[in-house]
């Protein structure tokens, strides 16, 4: 029996959660003049490159890219992340990726920006799965599935053709 895939979001559903997610960044961080988006490697800052653009079409708001490297099978090594932690300290941060299945990458994430102080954290998925074995929430999400533990999703953000497929 051959398995078919499924597609959850097409390129144009992509760009509509896109767009959506930052109005919500925009909504919450209205009184910034600068927000810091965080995306985990790779495709999590692929997605934040992507929101950086939107949020700039729609507010004043100075987005700023930070790439967050995490050793997604080890997630407890050292993360490292393309901003020194001086120049997010005191702003409002968004840690973005783009699948949330079991919460390990994110909370792993979260835990590493939670050594500087911050005016606000949030997180944000295009695709976030029910199967989470950490107490991690979306605070922004573009979809959200229930899905079996052997389903997969993957995300394609890159080249003509945006989608989000179940496997």
């Amino acid at each position: 029996m051959t398995v078919k895939n499924n597609i959850i979001l097409n390129h144009n559903e992509i760009n509509h959660k896109i767009r959506r997610i930052a109005f919500q960044i925009y909504e919450s961080n209205v009184d910034e003049k600068e927000v810091i988006l965080a995306g985990i490697d790779a495709n999590g800052y692929i997605l934040a490159k992507k929101l950086k653009l939107a949020l700039q079409k729609i507010s004043d708001i100075t987005p700023v890219l930070c790439k967050v490297s995490i050793n997604k099978k080890q997630p407890w090594l050292d993360i490292t992340t393309s901003l020194k932690p001086e120049d997010y300290q005191n702003k409002s941060l968004v840690l973005i990726d783009d699948v949330l299945n079991s919460g390990t990458t994110l909370i792993y994430g979260v835990k590493h920006f939670l050594d500087v102080p911050l005016k606000q954290f949030k997180t944000a998925v295009l695709v976030n799965r029910n199967h989470k074995k950490y107490p991690v929430k979306a605070d922004f999400k573009g979809i959200s599935l229930s899905t079996s533990l052997k389903e997969h999703v993957q995300v394609t953000l890159e080249g003509k053709n945006f989608e989000a497929v179940l496997e």
